[in-house]
């Protein structure tokens, strides 16, 4: 079942595409993430021009966060507050990605940026969440000891000035971290096609201090508008937003997300922790590949 993509200028199977979505809904219903880190790599593996992929992928990204936002905002998990600010944050920091963006593609070098950025970005988190998590898990089974009970924000959050009460999140600091958090969200975004949630999450855990209890939805509420943002944005100004591809991998990832969300009350945070570790690590070894495998034929020319 072929279809095809206006603005990428290529068939696909439509139905890889919507398993694609789904496998990534899935991800992000187990994981409290937007999935558009693993959305634009797996499409620029299955040929879909980067720039394209990452447009695109921002958009199915904000269909994927609205059930988990809704989910979410039931169970008084999403602090409104704090998400606010870094929802305006994160709309600055669209314009600011729109602008690298363009500057990028007209040098010639936002195909190399993209997957550059990729294999850093996911290198280093990947690393640091592999880290973390099986350290957790020699915890939970008696091999070390638990480590000291960390600072509720980071001493930098603590010297900013003009504090505010976000009480929902029980903090007392000031509006200006969540609004830098939120603007290089906006720009990642705008760049990669990323709701931003596998670094917002770690970022609003151990640097602003959020409670556990609304980390996720709030992330997932500023993912929301973020990625709406981005889209609209990309949609104006650079016209790389296939809405065809869009829609097919929606399809896939509303039902996936579900399925993912079901599947996260049944296993253990560590384990999801380290699975979402391996795989961040996979995209990036996979990304960097690309980037170093020189083709044994650069040019074939084949007979009709």
């Amino acid at each position: 079942m072929d279809l095809y993509l206006p603005i990428a200028n290529l068939s696909v199977n439509a139905l890889v595409i919507i398993a694609l979505g789904l496998g990534v809904g899935l991800l992000s219903g187990m994981f409290g993430v937007g999935g558009g880190f693993l959305t634009t790599p797996l499409l620029i593996f299955y040929g879909i021009p980067p720039t394209v992929a990452a447009a695109s992928a921002a958009s199915q990204v904000t269909g994927a966060s609205v059930s988990g936002v809704i989910a979410h905002s039931r169970r008084k998990g999403v602090d409104y507050h704090i998400g606010g600010v870094m929802v305006v944050g994160g709309v600055l920091g669209s314009f600011v990605g729109a602008w690298l963006f363009e500057v990028l593609r007209a040098s010639g070098l936002i195909d190399t940026a993209i997957a550059i950025l990729y294999v850093l970005l996911l290198g280093s988190i990947g690393g640091l969440m592999l880290k973390e998590s099986v350290d957790s898990i020699r915890v939970t089974r008696g091999h070390r000891a638990a480590p000291a009970r960390r600072r509720r924000h980071h001493p930098l959050v603590a010297a900013l000035p003009m504090r505010w009460r976000f009480y929902r999140s029980g903090l007392y600091i000031s509006p200006l971290a969540p609004l830098i958090l939120g603007m290089l969200t906006g720009i990642l975004t705008m760049l990669l096609g990323v709701g931003g949630g596998f670094i917002l999450i770690p970022a609003m855990l151990f640097l602003l201090g959020m409670s556990t209890q609304v980390v996720v939805g709030t992330s997932l509420f500023q993912i929301l508008f973020t990625t709406a943002a981005a889209t609209m944005v990309h949609a104006t100004t650079t016209k790389a937003v296939d809405i065809v591809l869009a829609v097919l991998l929606l399809l896939g990832s509303v039902a996936g997300a579900q399925i993912g969300s079901r599947l996260a009350q049944k296993m253990r945070p560590e384990y999801l922790r380290l699975a979402l570790a391996l795989l961040v690590l996979v995209v990036a070894f996979r990304m960097g590949l690309g980037l170093a495998w020189r083709p044994g034929e650069l040019y074939s020319v084949e007979a009709a």
